[in-house]
């Protein structure tokens, strides 16, 4: 089972640095991510969401090879992978994978114009290296589905408290 976690950090660009930090905690296999997003509540108010799997390109990828392998059966190889490109891409454009994009932008609604946050959906992780790797950016942790106790000793690591600062989703 995997455990989400949002962090907010001020700045609008201090969580697409702790993403890249992350990424490379994954290379040194001190974590492992299902998901990965990272949310910018721009001054503007308009919030953006960069998730890290691209679900378009990899769709129009897919999409094109299976096109092209239907098409040479059909002897319209050019046709086949244009028309699967397409399909594949609309396919992963309409795709909703990992962590649900409502909930994210509810949360992001919260980290307040001209900051960020990080949404992680953690399959494994050695706590310990990975709060030491990412404390240095500050950050507070604004949703969590840890336990109780976990949660309250990842707020106390960053230096937030125990104190939940954002209410969890009505259902």
């Amino acid at each position: 089972m995997s455990d989400l976690v949002a962090i907010a950090y001020e700045g609008e660009d201090t969580a697409f640095r702790v993403r890249d930090r992350l990424v490379q905690l994954t290379k040194e296999h001190v974590i492992e991510l299902e998901d990965l997003v990272v949310v910018v509540h721009r001054q503007d108010g308009k919030t953006e969401i960069k998730q890290a799997t691209d679900l378009v390109g990899m769709g129009a990828l897919s999409g094109a090879f299976w096109g092209l392998l239907i098409g040479l059966i059909f002897l319209a190889p050019i046709v086949g992978l244009a028309i699967g490109a397409i399909a594949g891409a609309l396919a992963g454009r309409f795709t909703d994978y990992g962590i649900d994009d409502k909930f994210i932008k509810e949360v992001a609604e919260n980290v307040g114009p001209g900051n960020s946050a990080v949404f992680l959906l953690i399959k494994k992780i050695t706590p310990d290296k990975v709060v030491d790797a990412i404390k240095e950016y500050g950050g507070r942790v604004i949703r969590t589905s840890l336990s109780e106790a976990d949660e309250a000793n990842l707020r106390d690591a960053f230096g937030t408290g125990a104190q939940r600062e954002v209410p969890p989703p009505s259902a």
